[in-house]
């Protein structure tokens, strides 16, 4: 084998990894390796099962202290999985050797080779020895770069006072880290208020939830705002200034009367708390025990008529007076939470038949129904239920009818097959001589201990029949004289397509979890929301409650459907984040981005115009040997090295950091230069 040639002081070590298999079953590793020890600069090119294993990284560690690497070229899975991985373990080996982790290039091997050149073997070989080769010009080229460095308020906003937005505040505030929660409602504890028990455990959820509510509002760290939503934000991870606005509550501390101000008021509104199937007046406390304890004026629909004044009116105040103030904070915690799925007029006969309702307002009516032997629906004893799942979830494109937006709701609400077997449970036990029918496309108990919810409706007498996703039952109203006011039509295939009639005194509707309009924030954010409109995380895997925007987090249901075990793990999640953030009042960012030869300006202005980011680039005044002029000034704490600025650029006065137009040269010009020699790997 030739001696490796060399090129100045640049000692490149270069590696390529088996990937167990997803890259050698269809590259040979060998071949490739062998190749690339002929090249220039390149003193050791190896192979290994997995590199990022102990025992690979071991190796880079171990090549770069004794053969004096000072570039490393790693050719393995996509680079979002193991870039970081790999130069940290350059940062390990460069303690002793002091090379910087950025002279590093990783190329994907795996998802750009092997998995899409898996029927041409030696076609595929040949590309992997091109994409390192270029990967290899470009480690020639490179240069040391530091992270960018960031004061670091100690600070976070959670916005949302659900489980998720309460747990997430608790954790950050336990690790010493200020935090203020904003709810947009008068009260906190968002969807877990209204139920009463929780699976899989049948906990009691408001005794649960108000130990929460408790620990956070006693917390001396905490600070919470009802009422209160995010109407502006400015700056960048570590040091964002954010604008709250907060509507009045209409009731002061120390106010004694709400009993006697409810009864006189004249407005009764459909109750949101029990989906509808209750009143409440314009003053009102969402329900008992609710945080704040105090009630609140809902300003939508008080008529400020003043009858509440007449029973004692000190501590009321019928006028809204929003006040704005503002906050400065590291970082933010999205908990905005998720609404149910409202059905459409007519479909499964919701809003056609008083006696179709949704699975949250059965739930309320177990709450309101008291402990009488019979279910009663508007005076008529119930006999016979239908439990329907899927409802505006696991919808099939052309099928069925799409949302407002257009779209579909593809995916599954995972939540609802366990909440609607707890509650055939609950019916059970509470209604023995019920006859329970569940209609379901499938069933997807996929949660710790929720099996055992289904195991125990199977033994406890639900009768389960199963339909087609493109053959969904039919909600009729029943022929004269039957027992029951509906019938649900369904061709179940459980009994081989039999065509079924199930008669129904109440039909219960499983309608799936779609996310809160949170448009707003998207836009105050700058963060993106998926194709099922929740909001994205940057990797479902590796990066789960982190949005592309630094500083920005998520929580809960904001990014999908969750249970509450899961929405409070993901939002334990978010904290540690925020925590490793911000708890060394200083946050470091990749230097990936703009930088500005001042010679070559000439403070034309393109890159500013062309740049999305607010204030990543601006024209500022530049003195240079006692001479001013405009030039453009990168900040980079808001840049996010996306190269625009640098196509836009007349002067080509524009780089991106780690990847400059001179490296794209060089690496383009190794695409297209001749193979090296392809030797045997023996």
């Amino acid at each position: 084998m030739p001696e490796p040639r060399s090129n100045g002081d640049v000692r490149i070590g270069v590696y390529v990894c088996y990937c167990g298999g997803n890259i050698s079953d269809v590259v040979d590793c060998e071949q490739v390796a062998a190749a690339l020890r002929t090249l220039p600069n390149v003193v050791v090119a190896r192979t290994d099962m997995s590199m990022c294993s102990d025992a690979g990284q071991a190796l880079i560690e171990t090549d770069i202290l004794e053969h004096g690497i000072n570039r490393v070229v790693v050719g393995a899975c996509a680079p979002s999985l193991h870039e970081r991985t790999f130069r940290n373990t350059i940062a390990r080996a460069g303690l002793d050797a002091g090379l910087n982790p950025y002279l590093y290039h990783h190329v994907g091997l795996r998802e750009q080779v092997s998995w899409v050149h898996q029927g041409n073997p030696q076609k595929a070989t040949e590309k992997a020895i091109r994409l390192m080769m270029a990967g290899i010009a470009k480690a020639r080229m490179l240069e040391p770069l530091e992270p960018t460095v960031l004061d670091a308020e100690q600070h976070a906003l959670v916005i949302g006072g659900g489980v998720a937005g309460l747990r997430a505040a608790w954790d950050i505030a336990r690790r010493g880290i200020r935090v203020t929660l904003i709810e947009k409602s008068p009260f906190l504890g968002g969807h877990m208020a209204q139920l009463e028990t929780t699976f899989p455990a049948g906990e009691d959820a408001r005794a649960a939830l108000g130990d929460l509510i408790d620990q956070v509002v006693a917390h001396p760290l905490v600070t919470v705002h009802t009422r209160a939503e995010l109407t502006g934000v400015s700056g960048y991870v570590g040091n964002f200034q954010a604008q709250i606005t907060q509507q009045s509550r209409g009731v002061s501390q120390g106010f004694t009367h709400f009993a006697e101000a409810a009864e006189v008021c004249p407005v009764e509104v459909p109750d949101e708390f029990d989906y509808g199937m209750t009143t409440r007046k314009a003053i009102y406390r969402a329900y008992p025990g609710a945080y704040p304890d105090l009630p609140a004026i809902d300003w939508a629909h008080c008529d400020a008529c003043g009858k509440c004044l007449s029973v004692n009116g000190t501590g009321l105040d019928l006028e809204n007076k929003p006040a704005t103030f503002d906050l400065n904070v590291g970082a933010f915690v999205v908990a905005t939470g998720f609404r149910p799925y409202e059905p459409r007029r007519g479909e499964y006969g919701y809003d056609e038949h008083p006696e179709v309702i949704t699975l949250p307002q059965m739930i309320r009516l177990l709450a309101l129904a008291g402990d009488g032997p019979d279910l009663l629906w508007n005076g008529r004893t119930v006999k016979n239920v239908a439990l329907i799942h899927c409802v505006g979830s696991r919808e099939i494109p052309g099928v069925h009818e799409p949302q407002p937006d257009g779209q579909v709701n593809d995916y599954c609400s995972r939540v609802c097959c366990t909440a609607t077997l707890h509650l055939a449970t609950e019916l059970r036990e509470r209604y023995p001589h019920l006859n329970i029918f569940d209609i379901h496309e499938d069933i997807r108990t996929y949660g710790r201990g929720h099996e055992d919810i289904y195991t125990e409706a199977a033994a406890n007498r639900v009768g389960f029949l199963r339909f087609h996703g493109d053959e969904r039952p039919d909600v009729l109203p029943a022929p004269d004289g039957d027992s029951s006011p509906l019938l649900v039509r369904v061709k179940d295939y459980l009994t081989w397509g039999e065509e079924l009639d199930v008669p129904a005194d109440l039909v219960v509707l499983a309608t799936g979890i779609l996310p809160s309009p949170v448009d707003d924030i998207i836009s105050l954010l700058k963060i993106s929301a998926g194709t099922d409109r929740f909001l994205l995380e940057v990797h479902p895997k590796l990066q789960p409650v982190e949005t592309a925007v630094p500083g920005v987090v998520l929580a809960g249901t904001a990014q999908g459907p969750m249970n509450i075990q899961e929405a409070s793990a993901a939002a334990s999640a978010a904290a540690a984040k925020v925590a490793v953030l911000l708890g060394q009042g200083s946050v470091k960012l990749e230097p990936f981005v703009a930088r500005v030869n001042h010679a070559l300006c000439d403070g034309s202005g393109e890159c500013v115009a062309v740049c999305a980011y607010e204030d990543a680039i601006t024209l500022q005044t530049v003195s240079d040997n006692g001479q001013t002029a405009q030039k453009a000034v990168v900040t980079p704490a808001n840049c996010v090295g996306c190269g625009v600025c640098v196509s836009a650029c007349p002067n080509h006065a524009i780089d991106v950091q780690g990847w400059t137009l001179a490296q794209y040269d060089a690496m383009l010009d190794a695409l297209a230069a001749p193979l090296p020699v392809l030797e045997s790997a023996t």
